[in-house]
């Protein structure tokens, strides 16, 4: 092969000059893996669809050989000369983008709709660009992508460095600017009103056979979706179930992945029991290739990739295919599938692989166990119910009343009708991961021998785990056993704890409330700055204030409410104030004014109502025993003593005393009250109830009556 240090200094060796790009036109076809056709089963079948275009040839003077030629020339000469060159393809020169692979249209119909609409709009650019156009951006960009403080102008007509279909490392810069033709045609989609090209261009003036408008005629029939069309190769179109007009990825699965390279997660590492290198043909000694752009899904190493396109750590257990998150395509909405997955009460997932294989369309599989009975199997069995289609007249149904058109990978069915020998192998319930698609193998042999060395390791794995493992780490699913919402293969999105022991979402470093994160991560608990962002440590040091926890515990009808008795009992004071005020104001006198003199009016009222004690008023009238005894002959009769005739006398006495103190109006009035008591008395003594007077007189003590 040939290092990367090794194109950079051949391509630095090379001179080149802006080189213009002409489309030519959009084609279809180039079926692709899944061997769909119109003869086996009906289904809609795929291709890929590619825009041609060309190289404008320009030619110095007295030159034979256009520019382009010449610098083709010249790079192959410059990278035999630093490398063999064996792994170069100096033949693959016609240019061309890639739009999309593996795509299905709903018909042939829509199959020529959609080619010709492209190719109307192939012939404006043709219209617009008569003599090509150098490709470029008046912006700025990085190199590669994402590195910090490097980035640079990017301009027009550079040549670019792809370390894969996915990232630019470098860019090399033409040796000259462009002409004033060049510039004007570059800028002219950017800086112009190019209207006017698309009023003027109403025909296609070139021939685009071979998009597929030719072909025989095909039409997706949702109503015989069936099991076997639920095949998520994700390099190819997949059949869609009836209602669901849109493609999707998102499925819940157990993640596997040790060195996973999603932002959402804050650790990279999903389990620790597993370690796929052993299956991994990491020096290429049974596998030449692969027959699609992606390598080894459990991750690629650089510098050892076979495939275009190196790949992230994928490893996970698809279980259950949503699709699209796309309400108005038929999808259900992420908020909704958290839900559902929040109210399923599924225990512990516990996994056993049981073989390696290659499936039928060509790809490796590493196969788990599938047992009907397991925890696994109950949580298809209820993902089946409230979220699948309906299948055998079984219609889904969930609390939330949220529901997807687009379930897929044989949802709606049950884990009895799953694949493994314990099941009736017609179903959807067979979990498996995906270790690389479409492999090229040397030959049988090579083939043989590599499944052989695979499984080998697999019975380790089933000798180590005789009743399966849950997988996971100290710092992801410490218990071992979760359930995972990937967006795509990528990025896992949401994690659900089994037996209802909550759920998280992380981006990056932050978790969203409310959620329950693995904190801390970090040593030094909640005082350790990275562990700040964690819900546990952000609660501690961010603990609301009393009156906001008693505000927010009204509710919203309990804070109208308040708001509501404020607001009259505010209308009400201003109110009273108002009527006081227009009766008592001055004449000319502000309210202010007035409501400044009634304040120190009131002030000074206080003042005089505070008078200076008088002793005599203080004097008690009777002492402490006299009112004691007056209160309890007032509250009940029966306590009432008959006085003896000694203290009826000093009584007399006394009250003559005091009556002749007091005016003679008065004598009279008293006299009458007198006479009243000594008949009451005298009653009391004849009744039988009264007690006797020794007892009487033993318990008496001298008491005073007021007149």
């Amino acid at each position: 092969g040939t290092t990367i240090d090794q194109v950079y200094e051949a391509m630095n060796s090379v001179s080149f000059a802006p080189f213009s790009i002409y489309p030519e036109y959009l084609k279809g076809g180039g079926g692709h893996h899944s061997g769909d056709d119109e003869d086996e089963g009906g289904e809609a079948p795929s291709g890929d669809v590619t825009l041609i275009v060309s190289v404008v040839d320009t030619y110095d003077d007295d030159n034979s050989y256009s520019t382009y030629e010449t610098f083709l020339d010249n790079l192959f000469e410059a990278l035999y000369a630093v490398s063999s060159g064996a792994c170069m393809d100096d033949h693959d020169t016609d240019p061309h983008v890639s739009m999309a692979r593996g795509v299905k249209f709903k018909s042939s119909y829509h199959q020529n709709q959609y080619m010709y609409n492209a190719n109307l709009e192939v012939a404006v650019w043709q219209s617009m660009y008569p003599k090509g156009v150098p490709i470029g951006s008046s912006g700025y960009a990085s190199f590669p992508a994402g590195s910090r403080g490097n980035k640079q102008y990017v301009g027009y007509g550079n040549l670019y460095f792809f370390f894969d279909r996915a990232n630019i490392t470098k860019a090399f810069r033409p040796n000259r600017d462009l002409t004033d033709d060049e510039s004007y045609y570059a800028t002219l989609y950017a800086s112009s009103d190019t209207s006017g090209y698309y009023a003027d261009t109403t025909e296609i003036g070139f021939d685009y056979s071979g998009s597929g408008d030719g072909g025989g005629d095909y039409e997706h029939n949702p109503y015989s979706w069936k099991a076997t069309m639920a095949m998520h190769d994700m390099t190819d179109g997949w059949d869609l179930p009836p209602n669901c007009d849109q493609e999707g990825e998102t499925f819940f699965g157990i993640p596997l992945s040790r060195k996973s390279s999603s932002e959402l997660q804050s650790t990279t590492t999903f389990q620790e029991q597993f370690d796929f290198e052993n299956i991994i043909d990491r020096n290429y000694t049974y596998i030449t290739s692969f027959g699609t752009n992606h390598g080894w899904l459990v991750g690629e190493t650089i510098g050892n990739g076979a495939g275009s396109i190196v790949d992230k750590d994928t490893a996970h257990i698809p279980i259950f295919y949503t699709g699209t998150t796309n309400p108005d395509m038929g999808g259900m909405s992420l908020a909704n599938l958290i839900k559902v997955g929040k109210r399923i009460d599924f225990g512990t997932l516990y996994i056993k692989p049981a073989f390696v294989f290659v499936d039928g369309d060509g790809h490796i599989k590493l196969q788990f166990e599938m047992d009907p009975n397991s925890a696994l199997a109950y949580l298809y069995d209820n993902l089946c119910k409230e979220l699948g289609i309906a299948w055998n007249y079984d219609t889904p149904y969930n609390k939330e009343g949220a529901y997807t058109n687009c379930a897929m990978h044989a949802a709606g069915d049950r884990a009895k009708y799953g694949c493994g020998p314990d099941g009736t192998g017609n179903g959807g319930f067979c979990p498996q991961m995906t270790v690389a698609y479409a492999p090229r193998f040397q030959g049988e042999e090579q083939a043989a021998a590599y499944l052989d060395q695979c499984n080998n390791y697999v019975d380790y794995w089933r000798s180590l785990y005789p009743s399966g493992v849950a997988v996971g780490t100290s710092n992801f699913c410490p218990s071992g056993g979760c359930l995972g919402l990937f967006l795509n293969r990528y990025d896992l999105f949401n994690v659900f704890k089994p037996d209802l022991g909550g759920s998280w979402v992380e981006y990056g470093e932050m978790t969203l409330p409310p959620t329950t994160s693995p904190a801390p991560t970090w040593p030094g608990g909640c005082d350790e700055p990275h562990n700040f962002h964690l819900d546990r440590c952000f609660r501690k040091r961010n603990r609301p204030k009393a009156s906001a926890v008693v505000w927010d515990s009204l509710g919203a009808v309990g804070q109208f409410t308040l708001f509501l008795l404020v607001f009259m009992s505010v209308t009400l004071a201003v109110s009273i104030f108002l009527a006081r005020a227009r009766k008592r104001r001055r004449k000319g006198e502000s309210y202010m004014a007035f409501l400044m003199r009634d304040a120190r009016r009131k002030s000074k009222k206080k003042k005089r109502r505070k008078v200076k004690g008088n002793k005599d008023l203080e004097e008690a009238m009777l002492d402490k025993n006299s009112r004691s005894r007056s209160k309890s002959r007032t509250r009940s009769k029966s306590r009432s003593k008959s006085r003896s005739k000694r203290d009826e006398e000093k009584d007399k006495d006394e009250t003559r005393s005091r009556s002749s103190r007091r005016s003679k109006s008065r004598s009279k009035s008293r006299s009458k009250s007198r006479t009243r008591s000594k008949s009451k008395s005298r009653k009391e003594e004849k009744s039988p109830r009264s007690p006797s007077r020794k007892n009487r007189r033993d318990s008496s003590t001298p008491r005073q009556q007021l007149v």
